[in-house]
């Protein structure tokens, strides 16, 4: 059943996105270049929503465009990409992980930081947050 005929929107709400996303998809060569009709419409078929939706679900993992467009040429190249998707699921989560350690690192660093403050002892003159910044070492 070819879904010829439907309109850009009539595409992208099964699909899950919109109009502007497919037409950003198709500027960016992720969608072929579609027919269109006199008056200019795209008109779509059933592997316009197939693409979409595959689109739409790499996305919602975090995959950037152009990996999107790396695993569609891998595809329709006739090979199947699922060694090429786990490297960029691992890069993903790699990426998700560093996210994650950045500010657990400098929450830590704070928190040393500003304990430092208050464990002063042995007659030393009182170091306010402030010194320490300015020295780390005190």
């Amino acid at each position: 059943m070819a879904l010829s005929g439907l309109t850009i929107g009539q595409v992208a709400q099964p699909a899950g996105g919109t109009r502007k996303a497919v037409r950003l998809y198709e500027a960016k060569g992720l969608l072929p270049a579609a027919e269109r009709s006199a008056v200019g419409c795209r008109l779509c078929t059933e592997h316009d929503v197939e693409l979409l939706t595959f689109i739409r679900r790499a996305r919602t993992l975090g995959l950037h465009l152009d990996n999107i467009r790396d695993v569609l040429g891998i595809r329709d190249g006739g090979i199947a990409p699922c060694a090429t998707v786990r490297d960029l699921l691992d890069a993903r989560i790699a990426e998700i992980d560093a996210t994650v350690a950045e500010p657990a690192a400098l929450r830590e660093t704070l928190t040393d930081t500003r304990q430092r403050a208050d464990d002063r002892t042995g007659g030393e003159p009182p170091v306010t947050v402030c010194t320490i910044i300015e020295d780390p070492h005190r």
